[in-house]
């Protein structure tokens, strides 16, 4: 995974067959096709990245998917006052709020660009803020 890569996160109540569909089909939609896609050792994952991503290899050593964990003990730390949503939309607001901050420091979007990455956040809201 290099150091440019996006993370998507999907939340549902299950993780099966349909639910990793539809994240990798989500995730797929953004942009480039990967030629690695670190995961997990759930078990529904190697079905749905041979049927949509048959060229692709599938890592699921361990220690592998460190930089998702890593990227998403933010978010557990923000949920974990919380003591667990109670409802998956809830899950599924701060999830994406978290994944649109992580996009825009790591410069995925096309906001504050030309900025210092330190202060990026700060200047994307400026700009969205002067759009609307």
């Amino acid at each position: 995974m290099t150091s440019t890569a996006r993370i998507d996160i999907l939340a549902s109540e299950r993780r099966d067959q349909a639910a990793a569909r539809r994240l990798f089909v989500r995730a797929l939609t953004h942009g480039r096709r990967p030629v690695e896609v670190p995961t997990d050792k759930a078990p529904v994952y190697p079905r749905i990245l041979d049927e949509l991503l048959p060229g692709a290899c599938h890592v699921d050593a361990a220690r592998e998917n460190n930089r998702i964990e890593t990227d998403h003990g933010r978010l557990k730390a923000r949920i974990g006052p919380m003591r667990g949503p109670k409802q998956l939309r809830s899950v599924q607001t701060i999830s994406a709020g978290h994944a649109l901050v992580q996009n825009i420091r790591r410069g995925h979007y096309e906001l504050a660009i030309d900025t210092d990455p330190h202060l990026r956040l700060a200047a994307a809201f400026t700009e969205l803020a002067a759009a609307v």
